[in-house]
């Protein structure tokens, strides 16, 4: 039986706080942050236009390794605009993973799409190839070098796996069939920054992928995301889109189709550049914590969630499999009551009303982990953050 007494005093000593409230993921900030911030008002250009934006697009761009980087006012309009540049229309199926946040399948749905959900793999908690492989071999061909389900003939436009919790999917794998079958694969990495599979960055694997800056990741801008690409022309088609559409003029407003006003402001992207500056030092102190979670779990006889073979995992939160449903359930009330926040994992998509009727395969993976991983107290140690 799992000792939730024990866990609860490990996770107190852990922080050093033997009283009050554990968060789950808190930001840290300080006087850097003020800082940036205080630049940013004295330009006087606190919203979508700046030169924090610019300085925030670079140092996102140049950490992850790729060309260009797009700023966003979240992750969800990122993912959003980054499957309009795709090519994604109404009409289209995208496949995706049931096991993620709601977003990934909200931002499919804007694009009058349809999510596809299948399984997960049990050492990565993210898209498994396999399955992917299989749905299509099931359900579409290729017909005039495009993907088509058989019988509807809808086109099968994109690919869109979640790197889940932090840990990178196995996406070379995902990549190739992809490239198979002729998908656009556009990375959720919303929780990934800092990840890395096979030495290369998650979300750098596709024609485009997404990070959150949400005030619960590793790093935050209080509310952001941003667009990553090493293709010039759809980097410009997102800054386009996320700008209202509109043709640079010094004056005049003129926009050329439906847009959006994403951008990221500049007081956020202020923000943004002092968190960029503390993120190394961030994810070395993640590491930590999560090693004290794994060596706590060998010596009590948890089942703490590892990164996955051939990739290093920013842990943004780090996870720990009950054996069940009912043991998760006891876990999460006793934690919680004695201010130690964790969490199950998020309702599978497929479980929602909006998505319940959406194709999927059996997602046996997938309810598995739903009923039994809980997420745990994963801040950066205190005087740790850079």
């Amino acid at each position: 039986m799992f000792d939730v007494e024990g866990f609860i005093r490990f996770v107190r000593g852990l922080y050093g706080q033997p009283e009050g409230v554990i968060p789950l993921h808190a930001p840290v900030m300080g006087a850097l942050e003020k800082a940036r911030v205080a630049e940013a008002i004295d330009s006087t250009y606190v919203s979508s236009v700046g030169a924090f934006v610019n300085r925030f697009e670079e140092a996102v761009a140049a950490f992850v390794g790729v060309r260009h980087a797009v700023a966003t006012v979240n992750g969800t309009a990122a993912l959003h605009v980054a499957l309009r540049v795709a090519g994604v229309q109404p009409g289209d199926l995208v496949v995706t993973q049931a096991l993620t946040f709601v977003a990934t399948a909200n931002a499919i749905t804007y694009c009058g799409a349809a999510p596809v959900f299948v399984d997960v793999e049990e050492e990565t908690l993210g898209m498994d190839p396999r399955a992917l492989e299989a749905w299509l071999r099931q359900h579409a061909t290729v017909r005039q070098g495009v993907c088509v389900e058989r019988g509807s003939g809808r086109p099968v436009r994109a690919c869109v796996p979640m790197h889940t919790l932090g840990h990178p999917a196995r996406i070379e794998a995902i990549a190739e069939v992809c490239a198979e079958w002729g998908l656009v694969l556009v990375e959720d990495a919303a929780e990934a920054i800092g990840s890395l599979r096979q030495g290369r960055h998650a979300g750098t694997f596709g024609r485009l992928g997404v990070f959150s800056f949400n005030g619960n990741k590793v790093i935050t801008t209080g509310g952001g995301g941003v667009i990553v690409t090493d293709d010039e022309a759809l980097a410009r088609r997102a800054r386009h889109l996320t700008t209202t559409a509109k043709r640079p003029h010094a004056w005049a407003f003129e926009h050329d189709e439906v847009g959006y006003n994403y951008r990221l402001p500049n007081l956020n992207a202020a923000f943004g550049v002092a968190q960029m500056e503390r993120l190394t030092a961030l994810l070395a102190s993640k590491r930590e914590v999560a090693g004290a979670y794994a060596r706590a779990a060998q010596r009590d006889g948890w089942h703490f969630v590892h990164e996955p073979a051939g990739a290093r995992s920013n842990y943004w939160l780090n996870a720990l499999r009950l054996p069940d449903v009912a043991a998760r359930d006891v876990f999460l009330r006793a934690t919680n009551a004695a201010g130690v926040m964790t969490r199950p994992l998020w309702t599978p998509m497929h479980r929602l009303p909006m998505y319940a009727d959406c194709r999927r395969d059996a997602l046996e993976v997938t309810e598995r982990l739903a009923g039994t991983v809980v997420n745990v107290p994963s801040s950066p140690l205190p005087g740790r953050g850079g």
